[in-house]
């Protein structure tokens, strides 16, 4: 569609979008982990070092449509108090620029700004207004005191923006001209919506890496597309990948066994835990046995069973090619999956391994389907991946 008609087109839906989130007296104060629906997540790490006086604004992509949403600010990593004294949600225009009048401050027990001790987070108070599925929400936050070990994202695959200075009520873009990468102590976004969650736990091929940046084309991101059209009652999709991530041991961010509370059992309306974990721990080659590795998917398992949810395991995929593939670690990757196929510890199994390998070299993935390193899938593989999963198994009862 082009000229006029385009045009028309594209102003109508930033009239809507900007009706969603008018400017409407806070109601309610923060108490504890809101009653919602997750709709966006980022797994926490710590990313450096902070810096006083200085603004993110952050561009997230939601999943499940619902209202009053809720942000959630993480300390995770620091070692001392951070103070966010402005912090502002709108809807995204174009680059760093907002949709006019839907740039609206965020509350937190009814302050306008919040100190979070080290090591922990913080919700804000229910933004009133209906936020839809699928929309590129912007959370702008500014810090006057910041310092010490910064805890955020490092590998967003979404530009996003920084400043120097307190801009986060302005609309305009203009003095939001640095492009970052990350997204900085933002890690969950919520809504209230009668339906379910599922969090995929995982590493950089969840996180990401090789689909194409802007555009939203990680398998998960596919996934929350089906979902939308799906009549699942599970809609809401928190991508909790860490690139270079392991199960047993931390590293590249805590391992998926130390950091299952906080990114994954906390998020708020979570039905089904996805968990695709396991190649960095068998390619690292430090003695992880396929053993090892069966007993930390069992106690994953466990732990997500005794919370009342669900989990679906995924098999290991295909990494012939990779520098640090061997015999030795096809042969725990082939005892791995031999195990989450069949072991009986998960509710149910997603075969990513027989999606993306080769009929021609079954240890190996897919040309079609590879981003070129041979470990991580294209964006035609993320998209192959999601079709793979059987929704009906992330809408299980709560045990």
């Amino acid at each position: 569609m082009t000229g006029r008609p385009a045009r028309f087109c594209r102003l109508l839906v930033v009239a809507l979008m900007a009706a969603v989130l008018q400017a409407t007296p806070a109601r309610a104060a923060a108490q504890g982990p809101p009653d919602g629906v997750v709709t966006w997540g980022a797994s926490a790490d710590r990313i450096g070092e902070a810096v006083a006086d200085r603004g993110y604004r952050m561009v997230v992509h939601t999943s499940v449509a619902g209202r009053d949403p809720r942000i959630r600010l993480s300390n995770a990593f620091g070692d001392r108090p951070v103070t966010f004294d402005s912090v502002y949600a709108g809807i995204r225009k174009e680059g760093a620029e907002l949709v006019r009048r839907t740039n609206r401050r965020l509350t937190f027990d009814g302050s306008a700004s919040v100190t979070v001790p080290p090591g922990a987070t913080a919700y804000s108070d229910p933004l009133p207004g209906r936020l839809p599925a699928g929309t590129d929400l912007v959370v702008s936050v500014h810090s006057p005191d910041a310092a010490g070990p910064l805890t955020g994202h490092w590998m967003a695959m979404q530009t996003s923006y920084a400043t120097q200075g307190d801009h986060t009520a302005e609309e305009g873009g203009a003095h939001w001209s640095e492009t970052i990468g990350s997204w900085f102590y933002l890690d969950a976004v919520s809504v209230r919506a009668d339906a379910g969650a599922v969090v995929a736990l995982g590493d950089s091929i969840t996180d990401g890496w090789q689909s194409t940046t802007d555009v939203n084309r990680r398998w998960p991101d596919y996934l929350a597309r089906r979902l939308q059209k799906s009549r699942n009652t599970v809609k809401g999709v928190a991508n909790e990948g860490i690139s270079g991530n392991k199960v047993l041991a931390d590293g590249a961010g805590q391992s998926a066994l130390n950091r299952l509370d906080r990114d994954v059992l906390s998020q708020p309306g979570v039905r089904t835990v996805f968990l695709f974990e396991g190649v960095n721990d068998i390619k690292a080659h430090t003695g992880v046995t396929a053993q090892d590795l069966i007993d930390g998917y069992r106690e994953i398992a466990d732990r997500v069973h005794a919370a009342g949810k669900c989990v679906v395991g995924a098999t290991v995929a295909p990494f012939k090619g990779w520098p640090e593939w061997d015999p030795a670690a096809e042969a725990v990757r082939q005892e791995v999956n031999a195990f989450i196929r069949d072991g009986g510890a998960f509710d149910a199994v997603t075969d990513f391994d027989r999606i993306l390998r080769s009929p021609y070299d079954q240890e190996r993935m897919l040309p079609a389907l590879d981003g070129g390193d041979h470990i991580h899938p294209n964006d035609k593989g993320m998209q192959a991946m999601a079709d793979a999963v059987d929704l009906r198994s992330l809408d299980c009862a709560d045990r």
